[in-house]
């Protein structure tokens, strides 16, 4: 590693790019660098390309950084790179091959530059010795055996896991909200967890190659599902790519793992039969209940959104209502008639107390939110789903299904598809047609006439 670090940082007496006498076909690309536009808080290198013996193929190499990201201006970058660029062409012009062993090239070279006298070289003209990959240097050989790895591998330099994806967790902190937050811990420590008992010599960050993530996502998938295998997948390759950007590795390993397909649940949706019923029982049996599925139903909110909801968000004068959506920071709506008739006196509650409560309207509820909407979810259960032996995919959210497409049928009548979708994005919040238009099909909102007259030549 070293050998090559030299060849590539020595200061010759003279240098010229000589990438245009190779006329005929190469066994490698010209090096490039890669500048990221000029942006300087991202890492610029060089990269080449060498023809694979086996494919015959040009095959990516891997990427040179060097010390030119310690560098903080463009011109200080692009001149070290520039400099690493020509030298690595002519040693790839002198017979440099990364699938072989080139050492008796570089004892070679070391023997021709010794003989040459070295010019006296300026202070600033001195480069730092950069850090290039070991395998440029020795021939590949097969990985060994997981055995062999356990027991013999050396140690690699890099962040503890655990130290390296706090340090992740603590740059996202104020990026991402707490829930997602809250999931890429738990991947953390589910990934740590696994690392431990299935591949123990992994206690590096810079150990986590493709490989080892792969391994991990498998064991996911064969457990849960394709969906929380990618979810997985998502949550550690953001975590990666900020240990990337901040140089604790080299490279994201997940970037070249795609996503699987999988089958999105969808939740059910009532009849309009189903859904009187559970009204009529509700009013009765559980009125706090009924009333937070009249805010998903008749305002269209999410269950998670109408936990969000505090006393001083309901304006009842301007009959509005001020939420925190899935999108958006925050958002106001229109609140109909049918709950303005249904809301208590609130002029006497404490304005910061929560709307929802599990023993009241308004109050406090010292919880998350997920874990409000969990309990709204457990006690929709048991109250209202087990009592009429529900669909396990009939759910609270599926009364926001339910209820928009009664809207949407309901506006149809007398008016152009367009027209209804128009007026009912202003009442879901969706922010493009394409949008509604898409979640519409997705809960079957969108049905045709009846088409019994085509038939009659049957």
């Amino acid at each position: 590693m070293t050998i090559l670090n030299e060849f590539l940082t020595f200061e010759h007496n003279s240098e010229h790019d000589s990438a245009h006498n190779l006329s005929h076909k190469r066994d490698f690309s010209a090096p490039k660098i890669y500048s990221a536009k000029g942006d300087i808080k991202k890492r610029w290198y060089v990269y080449f390309s060498f023809r694979d013996p086996e494919t015959k193929k040009l095959k990516r190499q891997k990427n040179i950084y060097g010390n030119a990201n310690t560098y903080k201006t463009k011109e200080d970058r692009l001149a070290l790179l520039s400099r690493y660029r020509k030298r690595l062409l002519k040693l790839l012009q002198q017979g440099y091959n990364p699938y072989v062993d080139n050492t008796e090239l570089f004892k070679k070279l070391s023997e021709e530059a010794n003989a040459i006298p070295k010019a006296s070289v300026p202070k600033k003209a001195y480069v730092q010795p950069i850090t290039f990959p070991t395998e440029l240097l020795k021939k590949e050989t097969p990985a060994p055996k997981r055995e062999f790895l356990r027991k013999e591998i050396p140690k690699v330099e890099g962040l503890p896991l655990r130290k390296a994806f706090d340090f992740s967790l603590k740059i996202k902190a104020n990026q991402i909200s707490k829930r997602s937050l809250k999931d890429y811990e738990y991947t953390t420590i589910a990934f740590i967890k696994w690392a431990a008992e299935h591949r123990p010599d992994v206690t590096s960050i810079r150990q986590v190659d493709k490989k080892v993530a792969l391994d991990y996502l498998n064991a996911v998938l064969i457990r849960s599902s394709a969906r929380n295998r990618n979810n997985n997948r998502l949550n550690l390759s953001s975590l990666l790519q900020t240990l990337e950007e901040n140089d604790h590795i080299d490279y994201n390993p997940i970037k070249k793992i795609p996503a699987l397909r999988s089958i999105p649940t969808r939740n059910k949706s009532y009849t309009t039969e189903e859904h009187q019923k559970i009204f009529k029982y509700l009013k009765t049996e559980d009125p706090i209940l009924l009333l937070f599925i009249k805010f998903i139903s008749y305002n269209l909110l999410r269950p998670v959104e109408v936990c969000r909801l505090k006393i001083k968000d309901i304006n009842i004068q301007d009959k509005t209502i001020q939420f925190k959506a899935k999108n958006s920071p925050l958002k106001t709506k229109l609140i109909p008639n049918k709950i303005i008739e249904e809301l208590p006196d609130l002029s006497k509650l404490d304005p910061e107390g929560y709307l929802f409560t599990p023993i009241k309207i308004g109050g406090e509820w010292d919880a998350t939110d997920v874990n409000k909407s969990n309990y709204f979810s457990k006690r929709y259960k048991s109250v209202v789903k087990d009592h009429f032996n529900l669909d396990k995919d009939q759910t609270l959210y599926s009364f926001r299904h339910t209820f928009i497409s009664i809207l949407y049928q309901s506006l149809l009548k007398g008016s152009s598809p367009h027209a209804a979708k128009s007026e009912l994005m202003n009442i879901t919040g969706h922010a493009t047609m394409d949008a509604l238009e898409k979640y519409l099909r997705d809960i079957d909102a969108v049905m045709p006439k009846d088409y019994s007259k085509h038939f009659d030549n049957d």
